[in-house]
């Protein structure tokens, strides 16, 4: 697939995407409005600003993400040159990475988006942000214009809000009806103990940063 194929493809995910996230909005008092699945760390009840405003952080956290790991498989260098910049920053065998991080970042994306399991989502994502701030981002700054870390804090600040406050009525946890045992202290606890903790393992396990002046 070359690079204009995959922008084509890109975008039309993403109109269909937003097409289908506008569409469950007009039509929230239908499908939605009824779900007992929804709680916040309130006890407010629903409504539709709050899902609303809760879809609207889900799905552009998880179509931006979408976007990073489509980016990585099949545009640029592809999986060979996401590789080799995983191999160059000591992330070892940089081909099990490139694959890894293509695909919890496209998985990721899809389930924030459909607001399934969305806590262990949250997790995965902080896990990805963990490795990228130790690999990537550490001592270059706060501002992402030097390639700072204040990037990927936001996406791991804005991805624990989604695990604590849960995915809204407007979602496939709200209809599975686990959205409000997923949630609240349980979603923290999720994001957090499994983020971080499959971020340090992967950092403890595989991180080996060349030496100076070497590859």
């Amino acid at each position: 697939m070359n690079d204009r194929t995959a922008d084509k493809v890109l975008k039309a995910l993403t109109v269909t995407t937003v097409a289908a996230l506008a569409l469950a909005v007009l039509f929230y008092d239908s499908l939605f409005a009824d779900s007992d699945g929804f709680a916040l760390l309130t006890s407010q009840e629903p409504s539709w600003t709050v899902d609303a405003a809760l879809l609207i952080l889900r799905a552009s956290l998880g179509m931006m993400i979408f976007a990073h790991g489509y980016n990585k498989a099949f545009r640029g260098g592809r999986i060979a040159g996401t590789a080799g910049w995983f191999q160059a920053i000591g992330m070892r065998p940089g081909a099990v990475h490139a694959r890894l991080a293509a695909g919890t970042e496209m998985g990721v994306g899809v389930l924030l988006v459909l607001g399934l399991l969305t806590s262990a989502a949250a997790a995965g994502l902080i896990a990805v942000m963990l490795v990228a701030f130790w690999t990537a981002h550490r001592g270059k700054g706060f501002m992402i214009t030097g390639e700072g870390w204040e990037y990927v804090a936001l996406i791991a600040a804005m991805s624990l809000v989604c695990a604590m406050v849960g995915p809204g009525s407007i979602s496939l946890d709200a209809k599975l009806d686990v959205a409000h045992r997923l949630d609240g202290g349980t979603g923290l606890g999720i994001a957090l103990l499994l983020g971080l903790g499959a971020g340090a393992a992967q950092l403890l396990l595989f991180y080996r940063p060349p030496a100076s002046g070497s590859d």
